[in-house]
């Protein structure tokens, strides 16, 4: 009798499990999510376009114009990023914000705002900074050092 009990109870209990993660398990829509991405996505490059434009017109060439778009995209990201504005952007437009290299900036920046306050000055802004930028220079470093030597190999054939 005890048996047949253990079952029961497991099973209800799984049961409630199943239905309490159903409740608190956010549901998302992904056209809508996607839609907002592609606003967002666009409105950033909109205004990247906009600061190559601008720069052209201020003299510079070619090749200098998209070094500014990047210089300017990447400190309007951690200025938002520092008064809090950026992070409610890119939770409302996902990849849209995250994607291009404001939504790197904002990764660098966030850690390093974060634990400034808690932990100071050298361990907080200094070691936090390289959170997520560490991995992606040490790769980057890497990759460029490999292909180096594929190329090498390949012009001395």
């Amino acid at each position: 009798m005890k048996q047949d009990r253990i079952p029961e109870q497991k099973l209800r209990q799984q049961q409630e499990y199943n239905e309490y993660v159903k409740q608190v398990t956010p549901t998302y829509s992904l056209g809508g999510n996607m839609l907002k991405a592609f606003i967002v996505g666009g409105v950033i490059c909109t205004i990247g376009q906009a600061i190559i434009a601008i720069a052209k017109s201020c003299g510079a060439d070619e090749e200098m114009a998209p070094m500014w778009c990047t210089l300017i995209l990447v400190l309007l990201s951690v200025l938002l990023t520092g008064l809090n504005i950026y992070p409610t952007f890119a939770k409302w437009g996902g990849a849209g914000a995250l994607v291009p290299i404001t939504g790197f900036a904002n990764s660098v920046a966030a850690p390093a705002i974060e634990f400034r306050g808690s932990e100071g000055n050298v361990f907080g802004c200094g070691a936090k900074i390289f959170t997520i930028c560490g991995p992606v220079i040490l790769y980057g470093i890497f990759t460029s050092w490999i292909l180096g030597v594929i190329y090498y190999i390949w012009t001395c054939l």
